[in-house]
């Protein structure tokens, strides 16, 4: 029982937050999250102000509706990278792995629906010869 408390103290640091990283396409947030308020804070922003489109506010909310915690932790993220789509899903990784670290009963729940696996798939390199990665340019007989 005493070890089990220790592994957890490792995993908070000193404001008793937990870290994580999540990557999609391009795009690597890092997360910080504790409990508190319900405030989601992105690069400094409010959650609305940083993701206008509310598809992409419901991608960073998913995994805190998964474990039914909505308004109960306070997150941190700061993401590079990519653009707004990938940024959202690295996002909501990054929540996904710090709420199973702060609390291990979320985990399940979470592996469930496939939050904390990290989506492999990235833009296909351009091939020479080729417009893009896959589009030839117009055949012309003449």
């Amino acid at each position: 029982m005493e070890n089990q408390e220790n592994q957890i103290e490792n995993i908070l640091d000193n404001k008793e937050r937990a870290y994580a990283t999540g990557k999609r396409k391009n795009s690597i947030a890092r997360v910080w999250l504790k409990r508190g308020s319900g405030e989601i804070k992105i690069n400094g922003k409010p959650l609305d102000k940083y993701f206008s489109r509310p598809v992409l506010q419901m991608i960073v909310n998913q995994p805190l509706e998964v474990v039914k915690a909505d308004n109960s932790y306070e997150i941190m993220a700061s993401v590079k990278g990519g653009g707004l789509s990938g940024q959202a899903g690295a996002i909501r990784h990054g929540i996904s792995k710090a709420l199973s670290l702060y609390d291990q009963s979320n985990r399940p729940p979470l592996k469930k629906v496939g939050f904390l696996t990290r989506d492999p798939r990235v833009v296909e390199r351009k091939k020479a010869g080729l417009a893009k990665a896959r589009r030839s340019y117009q055949f012309s007989k003449r």
